[in-house]
């Protein structure tokens, strides 16, 4: 009997899919994890180092590249591979709900990780196998897009419904209106009180009182700290949060501070700039459930962000405790307090809206990734079924192991023995030296609450923020730099792709000062800097064809993405403590400064002049 296994299959069949699986874990692992996590009140610390460990496998993954060659088929690689990675999704989604949320997701992410670049390695492989040179040249603007749809999908579309479900797990929308009022009573100190019965009707979140009316009379750093201790006690006893470590726990439980951590937090800490000892008066609400709510609810209470112009409200009122409550059956009933703060200058009548949101921030990241791993299984099936069986994609012979990895190793040295390797391999860790600690800390500060430095936005809006529009216009700018590089060739565009690499940074330095509140301004800005981001990183990822050109290019190519990666994981892991130590706004100023290295690298690199140029024969 004939063997019926199809040797070719039209690409349009397979490539589209394969790519949009390829980018989904990645994307997942890379950006998804950091705002799942801030938004489970994760600190920007922990983020970025525990994330940032996640890139290893994409450093390391050249190592062991040629088991997949040796190993059975690349085709088997991709649909098992693929059923792992939903099994992944799914011990993430099964443990977002539990206890040790965070350690337990982070080792299911880790697995996902590791699955995901050795799917990378077996799919990249499997499509020089079973596509034609002429096929190739066709389809890779295809599995580019279907690529990038992946981006558009996991960044936008996953957060977008995380956040949707997030809402329609929670209470309705409450607005606590707040005014700085001459001539009010001053508060001195509070007396919280439980409410002893349930509310009848539905399930709703209750202030009081239902407006804060705050005097604009400054008070002193003593007295308002006084009183913020007091309420942050209460909240900690309450439940509401988590206690923080005292000096004298943190001595023993950790290492003291580095020498660079102190000068950093006494020369360029957020509170460096204060120069007197008068701080913004302030005033307190009480918030409750009307019932008990049978589970747990995230309470958040931040500023309400507009859609339009004019829509947002005053920046002289900030949440300095408060801003994110935990509630359930034991302390429903009980008050939870937010200290509101008023700008130290403002002396007249002002007023604003907050908002009030709740939801269940778990159940709602657990039903996404839950449907993720649902679309993997599906992924697995359906190209165990549907990818062709290539004559040439055939498992090597385990016997020459030993054989094929001194050739391996020897394919290596040919690498580092490259003409000026050194400064080769400076580009490659430095020419992202900045945007490698942007990239790590934009989703939370677009996330985190305004009296933290943040812009305090919801999930869904950092979905169509940073996931949907920005990765538009990193496709955009990708687009163009590859159409014009092809015109003149990548070094007459080089320093162009550079400076628009760089200097679009200077946005976040904009933003994280003037903190507008019109979301579509933030888009804007979001946009610029991601245009750029996707118009200089052509540069980057054709000098990585130029450096691996030769012999080896498809292995040498590979040690290109690992020292990518690296140079993109360190500088990452430290992004959150930077933030933490001296604030979004030096942060962003430090970035701008990390940009340095990517312009000096770039002077000494060799490059041909007719590299990237379309032929025209």
């Amino acid at each position: 009997m004939p063997d019926a296994k199809p040797t070719t299959r039209n690409p349009w069949a397979w490539v589209s899919t394969l790519y949009l699986a390829e980018g989904l874990p990645y994307v997942v692992v890379m950006t998804v994890a950091v705002i799942m996590y801030k938004g489970l009140g994760i600190s920007n610390t922990d983020i970025t180092l525990y994330t940032g460990w996640l890139y290893l496998p994409w450093v390391i993954k050249p190592f062991w590249s040629p088991i997949v060659d040796i190993l059975k088929t690349r085709r088997v690689w991709i649909w098992v591979l693929q059923l792992i990675i939903g099994v992944g999704l799914a011990g993430i989604a099964l443990t977002l709900p539990g206890p040790r949320a965070f350690q337990y997701s982070l080792a299911f992410f880790y697995l996902l990780a590791f699955s995901s670049a050795t799917h990378d390695i077996a799919i990249d492989g499997f499509y020089l196998l079973a596509t034609t040179e002429k096929e190739q040249s066709f389809f890779v603007g295809i599995r580019s897009t279907f690529y990038r749809i992946a981006m558009i999908s996991g960044q936008g579309l996953l957060v977008i419904l995380a956040g949707f479900i997030q809402d329609h797990t929670g209470l309705a929308k409450v607005e606590l209106s707040v005014a700085a009022k001459p001539g009010v009573e001053i508060v001195q100190t509070f007396a919280p009180r439980n409410l002893a019965t349930a509310i009848e009707g539905e399930l709703r979140i209750v202030t009081e009182p239902t407006s804060v009316e705050i005097s604009p009379t400054p008070r002193t750093k003593d007295e308002i700290k006084a009183i913020v201790s007091l309420v942050k006690s209460n909240n900690i006893a309450n439940g509401f949060s988590t206690a923080e470590k005292t000096p004298a726990q943190k001595k023993q439980e950790e290492k003291p501070e580095s020498w660079l951590t102190i000068f950093l937090r006494k020369h360029f800490g957020p509170d460096t700039k204060a120069t007197n000892n008068v701080v913004g008066n302030i005033g307190l609400a009480a918030l409750h459930l009307s019932k008990p709510p049978g589970k747990e609810i995230v309470v958040t209470l931040g500023s309400k962000v507009g859609f339009g112009l004019g829509a947002g409200d005053d920046k002289s009122f900030s949440v300095v405790e408060g801003s994110r409550f935990v509630v359930n059956d034991t302390n429903w009933n009980q008050p939870a307090l937010a200290v509101i703060q008023l700008d130290p200058k403002l002396k007249q009548s002002a007023a604003a809206v907050m908002e009030i949101r709740s939801g269940n921030i778990p159940l709602s990241w657990s039903i996404t990734f839950a449907m993720l791993a649902g679309i993997f299984l599906l992924f697995s099936l359906y190209h165990k079924i549907f990818l062709p069986y290539p004559v040439a994609d055939k498992p090597g012979n385990a016997q020459t192991l030993v054989s094929f990895w001194r050739e391996f190793f020897l394919t290596f040295r040919a690498f580092f023995v490259k003409d000026k390797i050194g400064y080769l391999l400076l580009f490659l860790l430095f020419y992202r030296f900045a945007e490698s600690q942007l990239t790590r800390m934009v989703t939370p500060f677009l996330l985190d609450a305004r009296e933290k430095g943040g812009l305090g936005l919801t999930t869904s809006q950092v979905g169509l923020a940073y996931g949907t529009i920005g990765v538009a216009a990193l496709t955009c700018g990708g687009l163009l730099g590859g159409m014009l590089a092809a015109k003149k060739g990548l070094k007459f565009w080089l320093w162009w792709m550079v400076l628009a690499i760089h200097l679009p940074d200077v946005v976040f330095v904009y933003l994280s000062n003037a903190m507008p509140d019109n979301f579509w301004i933030i888009n804007l800005s979001v946009a610029v800097e991601q245009f750029g981001y996707g118009f200089g990183f052509t540069a980057y990822m054709l000098y990585m064809i130029y450096i691996a050109r030769g012999k080896h290019q498809t292995a040498h190519y590979a040690i290109c993405t690992g020292f990518m990666a690296l140079g993109m994981m360190l500088p990452g892991m430290l992004s959150g403590w930077l933030v933490d130590v001296i604030g979004y706004q030096h942060f962003f100023i430090w970035v701008l400064l990390a940009t340095i290295p990517g312009f000096l690298v770039v002077k000494f690199i060799p490059l041909d002049a007719e590299f990237g140029k379309k032929s025209t024969g």
